[in-house]
């Protein structure tokens, strides 16, 4: 494989996706010589992946459905741009086995597995039986989609505390922990609506849940003349409600024996799903040393990062030399020292990690040796409300983990974003602890010591925004299928939007009995009505941001006399959601 061979430098790649991750295959595609093309919504008209792509072209507005989940409009843009091949990203379409499908038939290359392959992992059920065909260790659970009533059959048989999953989809998403019988018609209902709003499938199983357990996966990739290839494990333990916030390689907790024995269950896996292109196995560590398979995500992943900085190998080139045809023959994979990754998403730890969407009046990423970040902003930019809150991605490198550790805690305080919060504070009061120093920590630690970590509410970010003078601003516009450079004086929000307040992360603000939305969101579910009597710490509705779903709660007893919301409502930060007198 050659990055400038003639059969590489003549694509056009379309990145079917945004943000971060849209900016770092552009990168790429610029050192392969490869054309860039993005796709950008009304939300991400001045984003800047679409500012450093070769070229960009609308999808649509800033709903996903209608602009980066519209498989026509994406498709229409290749065909505008005449593209050669498709990278998916992550999120959205990427483990969609019909967007695959529909690449493919329009003539396209899908830098990716095939849709077969997307549809058989993605399937958790299936994934199971082909994880336990290849001899690969699985958590009990149910081997088919359960409803309610046969979740209530089987959940005695999987045990408590069980897990409920979504049966398409991954990320954290429609995935509840239900400890006893009485929540587990509750999680079941919870879980199947956010699967069909994130996946667009209600189906959800049920696993046996280990609570001291770490989370570690296997990069692998795979060529379509039958080499497979182990590119290392990454420890993923701090998570919360599922979520990753930081991930590091090697995994302090696996020895050689250990790793000897994960990669060739990894790789015997692959193989028994004919699977090609990138993936990631992700499994659990039991106490004791044993592994389970869980899933098997069928794309690149948030943190191929912390794999890249320790081999010295771009997964994103692989991906695309794969997809041309290329041979992973010859490989060589010699991983040197320790990567650890932060994600840093516009969410406020000290309001129990409530999303905080707006403009970014300053931003400063660190420097210094071993130290990348993969960014998709920068000063002046906004972080839309439409979408995930992860805006950065910060990766270091040291000869050991300690070294990277104390070089990660460097660049956290080099690190200077101002305008909207940011999780940069608990990452540096997690790397700190003695959990996260001893690797002690496992999935569910974080949940269980944020309580004790008194992180302070970050502040008014708005102060000193409104004296700086208006700056002019390049944008690009697009008529009729043509972009031109048009310079603007742009004085709507010079200053960023005000930091909603919030009670313990749940509820808005709360004056004279009102209850007001904390950010803009969507009205996924309303839980009371008008005219009801209602306890402090009852939840009025669940509100649904940057991916997120948040149960906003009322603060007060009383009455509920006034209930202007209904489901799939969206509403702007402020807006009134209840009276309660």
């Amino acid at each position: 494989m050659g990055r400038h061979d003639t059969r590489v430098t003549k694509q056009r790649l379309l990145i079917a996706n945004r943000g971060e991750i849209a900016v770092r295959i552009i990168r790429t595609c610029r050192e392969m010589g490869i054309t860039s093309v993005a796709i950008y919504s009304d939300a991400d008209r001045d984003a800047l992946h679409v500012e450093l792509a070769d070229e960009a072209y609308r999808v649509g507005p800033a709903l996903a459905s209608d602009s980066y989940l519209s498989i026509g409009a994406i498709l229409e843009a290749a065909r505008k741009a005449k593209a050669t091949l498709v990278h998916p990203g992550y999120g959205f379409l990427a483990e969609r086995g019909h967007f695959a499908q529909a690449v493919g038939e329009a003539g396209y290359t899908f830098v990716g597995p095939s849709a077969a392959a997307i549809e058989q992992m993605g399937d958790k059920a299936a994934a199971r039986r082909i994880a336990d065909a290849a001899g690969m260790p699985i958590v009990p659970g149910t081997r088919d989609p359960v409803d309610v009533d046969a979740a209530r059959k089987e959940a005695p048989r999987v045990g408590y505390p069980l897990l409920v999953k979504a049966a398409f989809g991954g990320g954290g998403k429609g995935m509840h922990v239900v400890r006893d019988a009485k929540h587990l018609e509750d999680s079941l209902k919870r879980a199947a609506r956010e699967a069909q709003s994130y996946f667009g499938r209600p189906e959800v199983f049920l696993e046996r849940y280990v609570d001291r357990a770490h989370h570690i996966e296997a990069q692998v990739i795979a060529d379509t003349h039958g080499e497979v290839v182990f590119l290392g494990e990454r420890d993923c333990s701090v998570q919360r409600r599922h979520q990753k916030l930081i991930e590091e390689t090697p995994s302090p907790l696996v020895d050689d024996a250990l790793r000897e024995r994960f990669a060739q269950a990894a790789t015997s896996l692959v193989r028994e799903a004919s699977y090609v292109n990138a993936g990631t196995i992700e499994c659990i560590l039991d106490e004791d040393g044993s592994f389970y398979f869980l899933e098997m995500n069928t794309r690149l992943q948030v943190e191929h990062t912390v794999t890249e900085m320790v081999t010295g190998l771009d997964i994103v080139a692989l991906q695309i030399d794969v997809a041309l045809g290329g041979s992973l023959a010859g490989l060589e994979v010699a991983p040197r020292g320790h990567a650890i990754q932060c994600r840093i998403n516009a969410e406020d730890p000290g309001r129990n990690f409530l999303p905080g969407p707006g403009r970014i009046t300053r931003y400063v990423e660190p420097g210094g040796p071993f130290v990348r970040v993969d960014s998709g902003v920068t000063a002046g930019r906004e972080v839309p409300g439409d979408y995930d809150s992860m805006f950065a991605k910060l990766i270091v490198a040291g000869a050991d983990r300690e070294q990277a550790r104390h070089r990660m805690l460097r660049a956290l305080d080099e690190y200077r974003v101002e305008g909207i919060p940011t999780t940069i504070p608990v990452h540096r009061w997690i790397l700190e602890t003695e959990a996260f120093r001893e690797s002690t920590h496992t999935t569910t630690w974080l949940e269980k010591a944020l309580a004790d970590a008194h992180l302070p509410a970050q502040g008014d970010l708005s102060q000193g925004a409104a004296a700086r003078p208006t700056r002019p601003q390049d944008i690009l516009v697009e008529v009729d299928g043509r972009r031109i450079p048009v310079r603007i004086f742009d004085e709507r929000r010079e200053a960023a939007p005000k930091a909603p307040s919030g009670h313990g992360g749940h509820g808005g603000e709360h004056v004279h009995g009102e209850i007001r939305a904390p950010m803009q969101g969507t009205i996924v579910k309303v839980l009371v009505e008008k005219g009801q009597s209602i306890r402090a710490g009852e939840v009025v509705c669940i509100l649904e941001a940057m991916k997120m779903e948040n149960h906003i709660a009322s603060t007060r007893e009383g009455e509920i006399t006034d209930l202007p919301i209904r489901p799939g409502q969206v509403v702007e930060t402020g807006a009134l959601l209840a009276v309660i007198d």
